[in-house]
């Protein structure tokens, strides 16, 4: 009987790992389709901006000046003086901003100096259409600065992947086998995942290394190991190298050495603690090298005491002061104003139920968030006031909480919620809602399909709908070659200050042109704030527009933004619904977009509700009326955050100045209003 109850649970395990490979090779596809979803063009702003200083790390020619913050072309804080192979234009020898840790930064690096060493040798031995042969082995001779995009966008895929595998671990730990093969599969379709591992930014690996960190702390079941603490230690280093934010890994950290240690915690800790700082030195080196930067902290007062001003000179730190104040509502940047009245928690808990997960994977997550806390206190309670030793098999579930509930009252809480933010807290929720889906059917019992399948089904279904969209054009090369093939050369085109200006550089039937072809402007509705937005703001504008051929809005970024907040734009939050209703002389001669479609059914975000603005005839022909006429089915899903719809996924409108009206009778138009 023993032999055989042993030989169940290797098949059971052998079978668990079959399912496991399957979720790996859906999600891998899920995740590494759809690469080229803007034809490596870098429309995603933060991905360009990495990319553009990743062309900048090279190997030095001279290693005495490898770590001097100036001449280093390893430091990411300064552009380096010295001249290097790169495809694009860098200002040298000039200081610069960079918001996000050194590490990701160095393995897109590594990852595509690998690919170009390997490209020549392997290329021969796979298909010439394939994507790995094109893309990543740059069969098609690329630039740099777009086949660094390719490996980097593959790369960010491949550590997703590992994000999986270490949910499964951690499922298989504070559970069982069949919650974590649930709670993989459910972060195999989780669309925020799937969207974010198309874009070289820090997140995704930033979400890796702090799930690995936890898992690390709760793997042991016979006591606390060393060598647990030391990969646990060594994670957290490598989380908060990816982003800053991570430094709350030493909350779950001191968890698992104070409360799992028997014997000398406080060494212990110590040892943590170092490895971590080493571990974040050795990746992100000019943190503490680079001490060039100007920083002085305010004076604060906190229980009475006064903290006098500090001079810092850190440029990590000048970073991580400017992104602390920025996520907080700080600087008043033009480009946060769209949370201007978002609740905490709650926005971001509907961006996941709307859009990140989908409702049924959503609802389930957040409750499961709610039941494993109960559940975790509860069992912590009755070990105490047990006999067994206290906290032993309640630990690992008070480590996860001391990860997930810090950070959820942290970031929930911020002024800017871009959805990426919650990242780190995603696949904890996948568990948490896996667990809580186990546990229910435990009661349903012969309703346990319906229940686990009414969930991963529609959940599936819209992830594969989502990487369908990659298939389509990109609305702004759409827009681009419409512009190209009806606008004269020498147009004045007009787009918005802090959205994308447009014709972007493309193909026309086999011939490239340029957004050089054509005169530039941009209206600033956006900028300029209360007293700021005034007259002369009003003016300048109202100038441009009499003089443009054609207005662009690439984005739904300044419309859904200006339009509501009317006290801080008492004028220019007019100058939309009047575009949208022709009061301008301009009419909506184009519009294009692209959504999750999947079965003829279309999913489609409202980007004009929120903002009070009613589209035009044409505009909302396009989003409802015309897919109706092709036989298709539209959802439409709700307003959705700015971030999960600019980069991949705009809706994109041309409009034509038909009427040409002077600024003068413009300008009655909008005192008449």
């Amino acid at each position: 009987m023993r032999e055989n109850s042993g030989m169940n649970v290797r098949n059971r395990r052998w079978v668990e790992r079959l399912i496991l490979l399957f979720i790996l090779l859906i999600a891998a596809g899920l995740r590494w389709t759809g690469l080229d979803w803007d034809e490596y063009k870098q429309y995603h702003p933060d991905e360009r901006y990495i990319l553009w200083v990743a062309t900048t790390i090279e190997m030095p020619s001279d290693w005495g000046s490898a770590f001097d913050p100036q001449e280093s072309t390893f430091n990411p804080y300064y552009w380096p003086s010295m001249e290097g192979d790169n495809s694009i234009v860098v200002p040298k020898g000039e200081p610069r901003k960079f918001a996000y840790g050194h590490f990701p930064l160095y393995l897109g690096v590594m990852a595509t100096r690998l690919a170009e060493r390997a490209g020549e040798g392997l290329r021969p031995f796979f298909p010439s259409s394939w994507l790995f042969t094109r893309d990543i082995l740059n069969g098609e001779e690329r630039i740099e600065y777009h086949h660094m995009a390719a490996v980097t966008r593959a790369l960010t895929g491949l550590f997703d992947l590992g994000t999986l595998l270490f949910v499964y671990l951690l499922g298989r730990r504070l559970f069982d086998g069949k919650t974590a093969v649930l709670a993989a599969a459910f972060l195999a379709v989780n669309v925020m995942h799937i969207q974010l591992a198309h874009f070289f930014a820090v997140d995704p690996y930033l979400t890796f290394f702090v799930v690995g960190a936890v898992y690390f702390m709760v793997r042991d079941r016979d006591g606390l190991k060393k060598r647990s603490i030391l990969l646990a230690a060594l994670f957290t280093g490598l989380a908060i190298g990816a982003k800053f934010s991570a430094v709350m890994l030493f909350l779950p950290l001191f968890a698992m050495i104070w409360w799992g240690g028997r014997k000398r915690r406080g060494i212990l800790l110590l040892t943590a603690v170092i490895l971590t700082i080493l571990t974040f030195i050795i990746t992100n080196p000019f943190a503490l090298l680079d001490q060039t930067c100007a920083l002085t902290s305010p004076i604060t007062r906190v229980g009475g005491i006064t903290i006098p001003e500090i001079e810092w000179h850190s440029c990590y730190l000048d970073n991580v002061v400017r992104q602390s104040g920025m996520v907080r509502g700080g600087g008043n940047f033009p480009f946060t104003r769209q949370y201007e009245g978002t609740a905490a928690y709650a926005y971001p808990i509907e961006m996941q139920l709307r859009w990140g997960m989908g409702w049924p994977l959503g609802i389930a997550a957040f409750i499961g968030f709610g039941t494993f806390i109960a559940g975790a206190l509860i069992n912590a309670k009755k070990r105490r006031s047990s006999s067994e030793k206290p906290l032993t098999i309640a630990l690992p579930s008070l480590i996860v909480l001391a990860w997930v509930v810090p950070f959820f009252l942290v970031t929930g809480n911020f002024y800017v919620k871009f959805m990426r933010y919650m990242q780190p807290l995603t696949p904890f929720l996948m568990i948490f809602a896996a667990d809580l889906l186990w546990k229910t059917a435990v009661t349903l019992k012969k309703f346990t399909p319906v229940l686990i399948g009414g969930v991963l089904l529609p959940t599936a279904v819209y992830a594969f709908a989502f990487v369908n969209m990659y298939q389509q054009p990109h609305p702004w090369d759409d827009a681009s070659r419409w512009l190209y093939e009806n606008a004269p050369p020498g147009a004045l085109i007009l787009s918005e200050v802090w959205d994308d200006t447009l014709p972007k550089n493309v193909m026309v039937n086999g011939s490239f042109h340029s957004r050089a072809e054509y005169q530039q402007g941009e209206l600033t509705w956006l900028n300029g704030i209360n007293g700021a937005d005034n007259a002369d703001k009003l003016a300048g504008n109202i100038v441009l527009l009499a003089e443009a051929e054609y207005v662009t809005l690439a984005t739904n970024r300044i419309y859904g933004v200006v339009p509501r907040l009317d006290i801080a734009y008492p004028l220019s939050h007019k100058y939309h619904q009047l575009l949208f209703d022709g009061k301008l002389g301009y009419e909506a001669v184009a519009v294009y977009g692209r959504f999750p479609t999947l079965f003829n059914i279309a999913i489609k975000p409202d980007t004009f509700g929120w903002s009070t603005i009613q589209p035009s005839f044409a505009i909302d022909a396009y989003l409802q009326t015309g897919d109706v006429l092709e036989g298709k089915m539209v959802w439409r899903n709700g307003r959705a955050d700015e971030s999960f719809l600019v980069y991949d996924q705009p809706l994109t409108i041309i409009f034509k100045n038909v009427e040409r009206m002077t600024a003068v009778e413009m300008v009655t138009v909008f005192n008449n209003e």
